[in-house]
């Protein structure tokens, strides 16, 4: 079992515009988020440019594109989020709380969590899946929107990332650790195991 990603390796894909990749049980960086959490007209706009460059960089990606796609496009998602755009559901303890044990519910049998931030309006969740992605997803939105009883509340869709080294895993554990440094206690929750507490 590897950790990290084999490029030369068999990879899973899954989903239409900009698939979804697995590769056994590598480690992955999974960001999802509330359907009202992006700016309908800026995404639109998003979306446009993205299509265009993605039709010119076809994957699999050298580190070199993936890091411009990243670049010109993650961030960019990244930082609309963080202005608090939406209904901003998991702002409440009592929502992330639910959250958070849909989250740890198949911890060490279905799946292995490393570090995860449950924000406002999005989570970043860095593990190791020990199953399809997609059912991991699906459960997650799933039993965490039922629970908390507001109705559809995810985006449809979601991104993820293979880790390609111990590097990369250390990148997207601080990360997760710097990304609520922004916000106010008690507005979003915090977990690391084992590994990424040793990442410093």
């Amino acid at each position: 079992m590897a950790d990290f990603l084999n490029e030369s390796g068999e990879i899973l894909k899954h989903g239409h515009k900009l698939p979804h990749w697995q590769q056994g049980e590598v480690m992955q960086f999974v960001t999802f988020r509330l359907g009202d959490a992006m700016p309908a007209v800026k995404l639109r706009q998003w979306k446009e440019e993205r299509d265009v460059w993605l039709a010119h960089h076809p994957r699999p990606w050298s580190t070199e594109v993936e890091k411009e796609y990243h670049r010109r496009f993650t961030r960019q998602q990244e930082e609309w989020l963080d202005e608090g755009a939406g209904s901003c559901l998991l702002a409440e303890s009592a929502h992330r709380k639910i959250v958070r044990g849909v989250l740890m519910y198949y911890q060490g049998v279905k799946v292995e969590h490393h570090a995860w931030v449950i924000m406002p309006n999005h989570l970043h969740l860095l593990f190791t899946p020990k199953v399809p992605l997609e059912i991991l997803l699906k459960a997650w939105k799933g039993t965490s929107a039922r629970r908390i009883g507001s109705g559809s509340i995810w985006q449809k869709d979601y991104r993820d990332t293979l880790i390609r080294d111990s590097g990369h895993f250390a990148n997207a554990v601080r990360y997760i650790r710097r990304n609520p440094a922004k916000l106010k206690p008690g507005t979003f929750s915090l977990w690391q195991g084992e590994k990424a507490l040793a990442v410093k």
